[in-house]
């Protein structure tokens, strides 16, 4: 049991008496970390929640954004971390499927999965064998169900060594007249129970997932590890949609973390009621299971409809008809209390408000003594082109084609943009598509949390906008470590803060997210990973992508250029620091850069604007090579027209990663009709030319690299180690 004194206190006051083992194990899940965000909520707060074109923001399954008069768009995100760090197949696989039902749990059919990925370097075994299996993982189970996988992002640091994070988001779209809510408003409405059947995998789950690994957690933790079922779950995912389909009804909710306790009293709570539940109702898989088994079980493939008895058999012949179990196990009651039946006898008897929504806590928050980062940083710079070269053979900045050439991202052929360009877009209709982007920046936000949640939030914002979508909505994925320490839970406030400004200026609404702390192994805890996800809405004629088009093109950089080189991609390769003071948002600046380029993009009927890509890691040196290196061409380039604040070096100038930047290639005979449509610092800093990347300082070069060595620098690394 995870509960504390002062809980059980509590709950003993609440009911007049000592809850008995059943209702202790069932209050026990609940109180978690992972079910009842008791460290999080205060500050999740902070977030902007609501927006012209929300449906529903946090408290459901999935948030709800408008994405044309008839469609909306159901969009979620969550994490299975501890699973993976102990069976990192199952763990990753499990992570799909519950991010997968959230979505069913609105009405709407998935149609993308992304995933943002942290593990330690390569070059440790362990960490290959759980980067390799997690990938498997995402990759067997997203196959078989038949949802593209369609981008992410992945990151390697010592900081994951212990604690790999797997964070999976999902969007799926529904007709706004068939939307959902996981509720159970009307009393005689009955609990239909469908899909997998309940065994005694996963006990204890979210438990688990609310405390710090240890060195044997590998093997004293598996049970709590949920057993996927990939095929059961594309049964159920076609069984949900055709009742939803066919059947009016109340509510529906996925069993996931805390299963039949967690998913049952939230029904019932949302509308004020209660409910029965009969346990010998239950299809269960093993013999011999008891009552706090069954009620903490987390096996899945299961969902529960609330649905009027005159329903029932309609429903129970289309899941026979897709061969999977249901039953009614339950029924909705007006009487604000939760009542487990063993047959006759009742076992259990809580109030709802207790389970579903335990007190939070107002735990010591406090800023470490060193958080001002002033040090100075002397180290001695290498020649600039070796350090390109080693920074794109970065596993960190270099082609993932090893883990996305594993996942089927053409499935449903909505893809339109596939994984390696800033964000994945998908058709919609005929004249809408969206972009999905999934980011995080864990050095700067572990050097500040405040710019590096702002920052993390800004990089996604700009993968959207590269590929000449609006952004309309954030989902998120918050990772930090254990929140009874002080100084974590100051992380993560701030990191909140800077997101939640930057969200509320850029008009991009919080809709739906995770928490996920006690990532920690014996006192080794991970960088602060705030993984955001941005919903863009865009004309499929606005369609950009970053790879240089044509010789000739000019080529422009949008946004100045600080020395902000602390805490960038350059430090870490070329020098393995990681420490200093990192970029700072600046939120004027990045909104004003975001609407420029959209502005430029609704006004370029003819596509003169033919390639964007936003600067992030790396820096303009980075983003140069990429955009070349998807092209096939080079670029010649002149240091002294980029607009710059302040004083800064070669070296600063190439790989500094200040926020708010964009490059573009324009047709040359439009280029000044095109920066008439930008009302930020922009300045044509070069053109498109051939086969060499070419950087010059005061007319003498710096850099001249052939393409196919860029090429050679950024392919096959990850490949290198995984064989």
């Amino acid at each position: 049991m995870s509960l504390t004194d002062s809980e059980m206190e509590y709950i003993v006051e609440e009911l007049g008496r000592v809850p008995n083992p059943l209702e202790e194990g069932m209050l026990d899940i609940m109180f978690s970390e992972h079910c009842s965000y008791k460290s999080s909520r205060p500050f999740l707060r902070m977030f902007p929640t609501e927006g012209e074109n929300i449906i529903m923001g946090p408290g459901d399954d999935a948030g709800l954004v408008s994405i044309t008069d008839e469609l909306a768009l159901a969009v979620g995100m969550e994490s299975h971390n501890h699973p993976s760090a102990v069976e990192p197949y199952g763990g990753a696989g499990t992570g799909i499927g519950g991010i997968l039902r959230d979505i069913i749990s609105m009405g709407a059919m998935p149609i993308a999965l992304l995933d943002s990925l942290r593990f330690g370097p390569l070059e440790d075994e362990k960490s290959r064998y759980l980067f390799e299996h997690v990938v498997k993982g995402i990759s067997d189970y997203g196959n078989r169900v038949g949802v593209p996988t369609v981008g992410g992002e992945v990151e390697f640091d010592p900081a994951f060594r212990t604690n790999p994070l797997v964070n999976v988001m999902c969007a799926g779209l529904v007709k706004k007249e068939d939307i959902v809510k996981g509720i159970a408003p009307n009393p005689g409405d009955v609990f239909l129970l469908m899909g997998g059947t309940t065994g005694r995998d996963g006990m204890g789950g979210v438990v688990f997932a609310s405390e710090e690994l240890t060195s044997k957690s590998e093997l004293e933790d598996r049970p709590a590890v949920q057993v996927g079922d990939p095929f059961t779950k594309k049964r159920v995912l076609e069984a949900s949609l055709e009742i939803l389909e066919k059947i009016d009804v109340s509510g529906v909710k996925d069993l996931g973390g805390g299963g039949i306790t967690c998913c049952i009293s939230e029904l019932a709570d949302k509308c004020e009621n209660g409910a029965i539940v009969d346990l010998q109702a239950i299809p269960l898989r093993e013999t011999g299971m008891t009552p706090y088994e069954i009620m903490l079980s987390e096996s899945q493939e299961r969902m529960i409809f609330v649905v009027n008895p005159k329903y029932v058999e309609e429903i129970i012949n289309i899941c026979n008809k897709h061969e999977i179990p249901a039953a009614v196990v339950g029924e909705v009651t007006d009487a604000n209390t939760m009542i487990i039946k063993d047959g006759e006898e009742i076992i259990a008897d809580l109030p709802t408000r207790l389970l579903a929504d335990p007190p939070y806590l107002n735990r010591e928050i406090r800023a470490p003594a060193d958080n001002e980062n002033k040090e100075e940083i002397a180290i001695e710079h290498p020649p600039i082109e070796e350090s390109i070269l080693k920074i794109l053979s970065s596993p960190n900045i270099a082609s993932k084609k090893w883990v996305y050439a594993q996942y089927d991202h053409e499935v449903q052929i909505r893809t339109v943009i596939k994984p390696g360009d800033d964000a994945a877009v998908l058709k919609v209709d005929d004249n809408t598509a969206i972009a999905l982007s999934c980011d995080c920046n864990s050095i700067h936000t572990k050097l500040s949390p405040y710019n590096g949640g702002a920052g993390s939030l800004a990089e996604a914002i700009r993968n959207v906008i590269s590929m000449g979508a609006t952004p309309y909505a954030v989902v998120d994925c918050l990772n930090f470590g254990n929140p009874e320490n002080p100084e974590i839970l100051w992380q993560f406030s701030e990191c909140i803060k800077g997101m939640s400004d930057l969200a509320t200026a850029f008009d991009t609404p919080v809709i739906s997210g995770n928490v996920s702390f006690y990532n920690e192994t014996e006192g080794i805890k991970i960088n602060p990973t705030p993984a955001v996800g941005v919903i863009g809405v865009m004309n499929l004629e606005n369609i950009r992508t970053m790879d240089f088009k044509s010789v000739g093109d000019k080529i422009l950089i949008v946004g100045n250029t600080y020395n902000e080189i602390n805490g960038s991609e350059y430090h870490r390769t070329i020098h393995n620091i990681e420490k200093g003071k990192p970029p700072e948002i600046k939120i004027d600046d990045e909104i004003n850069a975001g609407n420029s380029i959209l502005n430029a993009v609704s006004n370029d009927k003819n596509k003169d604007i033919t390639a964007i890509h936003d600067i992030s890691a790396g820096g303009i040196a980075i983003a140069l090579s990429e955009m070349a290196i998807a092209g096939n061409l080079g670029c010649e380039i002149n240091l002294n027209d980029i607009p710059i604040t302040g004083n800064i070096d070669e070296n600063e100038l190439l790989f500094s990663e200040t926020y708010g930047r964009y490059l573009m290639s324009v047709k040359a005979e439009k280029v000044e009709e095109v920066i008439a449509n930008i009302n930020v610092p922009v300045s044509i800093i070069g053109e498109v030319k051939s086969k060499t990347l070419k950087i010059k300082n005061k007319n003498s070069d710096i850099v001249d690299i052939e393409v196919d060595t860029l090429k050679n620098s950024y392919s096959g690394v990850i490949e290198k180690y995984m064989t």
